[in-house]
């Protein structure tokens, strides 16, 4: 299990092992001792990058394209795409992250406090469009493949960099995450990866200093940031692991407690209904605690998120730092949490992988026979389990000549609806269209804009409705009493309707240009 009190080196490292304390760049290799394995630095020196950077564009191009033909067949399983498309076309025009998506005038930083997704502006200048977060989030995540990679090359040697780097990119937690379109955690997975390579490589600030932008990816963070710290302390360095640690709670405690309610219209943290609500019926903290592994999905969760690594994971003390992001999802009531879909997991990859690597590492020279010969088939086991997972996973579409189709009958009306919605038009829509129009439209969701009385209702009568939508027009005029409407196009499932109506003096949640 986890070894907090060892560092998994010897006084005189094997082959393949870090030294227990290393040299500098001062050291020259002949005054080296003879015997001696190289340091830290000069293991580093000598991995090649080259393979990894091609192995990370391979990756990078395999997300991509799926996101892209998915898009591209209008088949985005959520509207996240499209409210992050809203907040980056606001970062990039200097305004504040306004996402009408979530309602008329919404403040996104009262939903969930991730500025860092402001880094996206100049990318989004060049490319104003919903496909720029799919391709940044592609190449954040073979970013991430590449740095477990080459730092498992370093720990271990042979070719179990380029194994890892296969297991990590097809991972199941990585291609969920690719599948669930674009969201604000693409940018921790490197971020992971590189404080868990200094943490392996000794550099203690390196992994302080990259672990303290994680408090703008996501508030739940924080925590994870304080495991940081905690780490640290252990391996001896306890004024910044303690400094970090601290710093971590007052960020999540300060985001969640302040922050997020000052920039909500709620004044409050909406998703602790998550924690203490089931439904209307409420939820002791007690009954949480004692219900976090009352799901079979739960359990399952918990057994893949290891078993990908061949459970090796758990010869490390990194793999402390996947606990707060699975409290959390564990705690919460919402089943969206619990399993093996949509983007949850993917910060957990690169801690679990390089936990694998650096569980090999304190393993090789065991006392115990069975785990040092299980520590040398480990990394190829880890990297077969996730090539056979794939076949159950996403990019295993990548392999069927429907998934390069974008010319079929469905999203050949998708794109004669969006040809009927005017540029620049107020447009309430369902997720088929929506990140399809963010782009160049003031866009909100079905439903969640009364008083607005948009200039277009757009729909997909296929969509999946409570209960079928027989007439499209009296529909529109349900959810805008205040306006008429009449049927502008018709093709396949999709209807567009516009406003027969002068527009509204005032409109909800609308900014002065």
């Amino acid at each position: 299990m986890l070894e907090l009190n060892k560092s998994g080196t010897d006084d005189r490292p094997g082959p393949g092992r870090l030294p227990a304390q290393d040299p500098g760049p001062d050291a020259a290799p002949a005054t080296r001792p003879a015997g001696d394995a190289p340091s830290a630095a000069e293991a580093a020196g000598r991995v090649p990058l080259r393979p990894y950077l091609i192995a990370g564009a391979i990756l990078c191009a395999l997300y991509f394209l799926f996101g892209y033909f998915q898009y591209s067949r209008f088949g985005s399983p959520s509207w996240d795409l499209g409210i992050f498309e809203q907040e980056v076309r606001a970062y990039a025009g200097f305004d504040a992250p306004i996402v009408d998506i979530k309602g008329p005038g919404y403040l996104i930083l009262g939903d969930h406090f991730s500025p860092i997704v402001a880094l996206l502006a100049p990318l989004y200048w060049l490319w104003p469009s919903a496909e720029a977060l799919l391709f940044a989030q592609a190449a954040l995540f073979a970013l991430g493949a590449v740095i477990v990679g080459r730092t498992t090359q370093q720990l271990l040697g042979g070719r179990s960099g380029l194994c890892v780097t296969v297991a990590y990119g097809l991972s199941w937690g990585i291609q969920e995450a690719v599948k669930a379109d674009f969201h604000e955690i693409a940018f921790a997975v490197p971020l992971l990866a590189l404080v868990c390579r200094a943490l392996l490589l000794e550099r203690y600030t390196a992994a302080l200093l990259w672990s303290l932008p994680l408090v703008l990816v996501k508030e739940d963070l924080g925590a994870t940031v304080a495991v940081v710290g905690f780490l640290l302390f252990v391996y001896g360095r306890r004024l910044q692991g303690a400094l970090l640690a601290a710093f971590g709670v007052a960020a999540f405690v300060v985001t969640l407690m302040v922050l997020i309610p000052a920039a909500s219209s709620a004044g409050t943290y909406d998703y602790w209904q998550k924690i203490d609500k089931n439904g209307e019926q409420d939820v002791s903290m007690l009954d949480s605690v004692l219900g976090v592994l009352n799901s079979s999905v739960k359990i399952e969760m918990l057994v893949f998120l290891l078993g990908i690594t061949a459970f090796m994971a758990l010869r490390s003390p990194l793999t402390l730092l996947i606990v707060p992001t699975l409290g959390w999802r564990q705690l919460s009531q919402d089943s969206n949490h619990w399993g093996m879909v949509w983007h949850y997991s993917a910060i957990l990859m690169p801690v679990l992988f390089l936990a694998l690597a650096d569980g090999v590492r304190r393993s090789r020279d065991s006392h115990r026979p069975w785990l040092a010969s299980y520590a040398k088939v480990a990394v190829p086991v880890a990297t077969a389990i996730a090539v056979a997972m794939t076949q159950h996973l996403p990019l295993r579409d990548l392999l069927r000549p429907e998934t390069y189709r974008t010319d079929d009958a469905r999203s050949q009306a998708a794109r004669a609806a969006l040809d009927a919605i005017p540029t620049g038009a107020r447009v309430e829509t369902d997720i088929t269209l929506m990140a399809h129009l963010t782009s160049d439209r003031t866009v909100y969701w079905v439903g969640g804009a009364p008083g607005t009385a948009p200039d277009i209702v757009a729909i997909n009568l296929d969509f999946g409705w409570s209960r079928p939508i027989q007439d499209p027009v009296a529909y529109a005029q349900q959810l805008h009493p205040e306006a008429r409407y009449r049927l502008k196009h018709r093709g396949g499932s999709f209807v567009v309707m516009e406003r027969t109506t002068p527009e509204p003096a005032e409109i909800p949640g609308a900014r002065d240009d």
